[in-house]
């Protein structure tokens, strides 16, 4: 949907998936993200919602957060966001607020995405003043085999 593939994709995803795993040993559902700006973590998160009861506490607002504390701004231009799960609305909505430039995901979500599967804020709403450009499959399979796995525990 407009950026390609870069070499660093799978080694950001990669440490996403980590950050996953982190939130599975929570007890949290296993989503992982990562913000990177020219080749630098900005900021990293994972799910928390449970754990900080709290229900914005999804790893793609961790990561900003994160990021929007070291760099002391909560806009974050020219920045990429890798996260195992698509977003879903509420974080596709804090992604246009920061200005965040691209994000690139794992697996798909059929129930909630906003970058395609479900809603399709991101990049494709104009109605917004920013756009964020949209690419999923970076690691797919990883990425939806831990979510499965997570819930099959579960059951």
């Amino acid at each position: 949907m407009g950026i390609e593939e870069t070499p660093d994709d799978a080694r950001w995803m990669t440490r996403a998936l980590e950050l996953a795993r982190q939130a599975a040993a929570e007890g949290e559902v296993p989503v992982g993200a990562i913000l990177v700006r020219d080749g630098e973590m900005l900021g990293e998160g994972w799910n928390r919602p449970i754990g900080a009861h709290d229900a914005s506490a999804h790893a793609e607002i961790q990561a900003l957060r994160h990021a929007g504390q070291r760099v002391g701004n909560y806009r974050l231009p020219g920045t990429t966001l890798y996260v195992t799960l698509e977003p879903c609305v509420m974080c596709a909505g804090a992604i246009i607020h920061a200005r965040v430039g691209q994000v690139v995901y794992g697996a798909p979500d059929p129930k909630a995405g906003a970058c395609g599967s479900v809603f399709d804020l991101l990049p494709s709403d104009t109605r917004f003043n920013h756009r964020t450009e949209c690419r999923g499959g970076v690691l797919a399979d990883a990425c939806g085999e831990t979510l499965r796995a997570f819930f099959r525990a579960r059951r």
